[in-house]
């Protein structure tokens, strides 16, 4: 189960509504081992299309670069599907290299929709997990 706080949702939501009709993508960053989304973080998709979504390699680096120095690491990735249902792909999976991640989907194919997916993705298996929103995110 992700446990993640409702305004990192909301951002993600948004980030993905304002990118429309392109796919938006990001990370959100926790302490190493913590399984605790914190950070949000957008990210440029590089191949500014509404099918497929890439990250940057030099923004990539520097983000693995200030992930390292704040002893943290991508707990969430995600992106948006802007005309297909929030499920992974057969890209989305051959791309899914973080395999303690979530990988969070959400689509805005319905403007009226806030559809919101969570996934694990490991040795191209999908498994599909509940997404549970809280206002706080409980450190414990």
């Amino acid at each position: 189960m992700l446990t993640i706080a409702q305004d990192l949702v909301d951002q993600i939501v948004a980030h993905a509504r304002r990118d429309h009709p392109d796919e938006a993508c990001g990370i959100v960053a926790g302490p190493v081992g913590s399984d605790h989304p914190e950070r949000f973080v957008p990210m440029l998709n590089a191949a500014m299309s509404p099918t497929f979504y890439e990250f940057d390699s030099g923004d990539l680096l520097k983000l693995y670069r200030d992930l390292d120095a704040r002893g943290e690491e991508p707990v969430v990735v995600y992106h948006s599907h802007t005309a297909t249902p929030a499920y992974p792909s057969r890209t989305d999976v051959a791309y899914a290299s973080e395999p303690a991640a979530h990988y969070l989907l959400v689509s805005t194919r319905d403007p009226a929709v806030d559809e919101v997916r969570s996934y694990r993705i490991v040795d191209g298996e999908i498994t599909e997990e509940e997404v549970r929103c809280v206002a706080v995110l409980d450190s414990a």
